[in-house]
């Protein structure tokens, strides 16, 4: 019997690669046997970590300029995995959220996923590849004072679904919606914030999660290998809450 799970011979692309779960998934990927790009706009992070794993390639590239997203696949010949993991955060409610960081959320986490998927897409149709999205629990539920941050991630569960009905049969395409996990993008985010009260906020973090404890991002990593994954055929345009049970109250 052959062991699942694998990605023997597979070229996928990972955008943010070079940190948090895009890292782990950028390790998972590679253990699993598959070469692996690491997108990321820190171009020395991504070489490191390209240069510590077997067949790894680093691509520095702003997914947010479509000459840039343009430009860097022109070498690249073949692709199976994309994995759009890059985004970032913004705290506030509607009157707290001013234009330009509004749009600047959804430049990263909108813009740059339609980007990286337009000009990735002849390559994943070539190869009859997959899709992974990481959307967030912020695009499933209404969070508190994540208003821009709930309406990017609510696009990307959108957009993921339109994918599937549009390609059915040529690609699979699926999302992942985590809930708060452990992450350089969480200490950011007390440091940003809450520096004069980070343990109670993080406290309060783990909380939220009713199992009690924030996610690990090699949980998020083996849910991305899983439906990159030969044994995930039948999966397509599925939002999948990877949440410590948050959604489900």
């Amino acid at each position: 019997m052959s062991t699942p799970f694998r990605l023997d011979g597979k070229i996928a692309l990972v955008t943010g690669g070079a940190s948090g779960i895009g890292e782990q998934i950028t390790r998972i990927f590679t253990a699993a046997g598959a070469s692996v790009i690491i997108c990321d706009v820190n171009r020395e992070k991504a070489e490191a970590l390209a240069a510590s794993l077997p067949g790894g390639r680093a691509m520095a590239c702003d997914i947010t300029n479509e000459e840039a997203v343009a430009t860097s696949f022109l070498p690249i010949e073949r692709l199976d995995i994309l994995v759009n993991n890059a985004g970032i955060g913004l705290v506030g409610n509607v009157e707290e959220t001013n234009l330009a960081d509004f749009q600047r959320v959804f430049r990263v986490n909108v813009d740059g996923l339609f980007l990286m998927t337009k000009y990735a897409l002849p390559l994943i149709l070539a190869s009859h590849g997959s899709i992974v999205n990481l959307g967030s629990v912020a695009g499933l539920v209404g969070v508190k004072r994540r208003f821009g941050y709930c309406a990017s991630k609510g696009a990307v569960v959108a957009m993921t679904r339109q994918l599937a009905v549009d390609y059915p049969q040529q690609l699979r395409v699926n999302c992942i919606c985590p809930g708060t996990v452990d992450t350089p993008f969480v200490e950011g985010y007390l440091e940003k914030y809450h520096s004069h009260e980070k343990e109670k906020v993080r406290a309060e973090l783990n909380q939220r999660q009713p199992v009690g404890r924030l996610g690990k991002p090699d949980e998020i990593a083996h849910l991305a290998l899983y439906l990159s994954s030969a044994e995930a055929a039948f999966v397509n345009g599925a939002v999948i809450s990877i949440d410590g049970g948050w959604t489900a109250a």
